[in-house]
C-alpha cells in the first residue's frame, strides 16, 4: 500500500506542475469542503496503470483508483 502513495504523489506532482488539466471549479474548496471532481491523464507506464487499477484507460478520476485510502497533495505554485 505504501507504493501507491509514492506513485500517486509523484504523478500528481508532475501533473499539477505541468498544468495539463483544467479544474472543475475556479475556486478552491472551503476548509472542510470537498475537492471538486476532475479528470487526470493516466500514467504512461503500464506498471503504474496496472498498480493503480487503471489499465486500458486514457483518463481517470480519483474515485476510480482501487485503494482504501488515496492521499492528494496539492501544491500552491505562484
Amino acid at each position: 500500500m505504501g507504493k501507491i502513495y509514492k506513485y500517486l504523489a509523484v504523478f500528481l506532482g508532475v501533473v499539477l506542475v505541468s498544468g495539463s488539466f483544467a479544474w472543475a471549479d475556479s475556486q478552491p474548496p472551503a476548509v472542510g469542503g470537498v475537492l471538486p471532481e476532475f479528470t487526470l491523464p493516466v500514467p504512461q507506464s503500464d506498471e503504474h496503470q496496472k498498480y493503480l487499477g487503471l489499465a486500458g484507460k486514457e483518463s481517470f478520476k480519483i474515485s476510480e483508483i482501487s485503494a482504501d485510502v488515496v492521499i492528494v497533495e496539492i501544491f500552491s505554485m505562484y
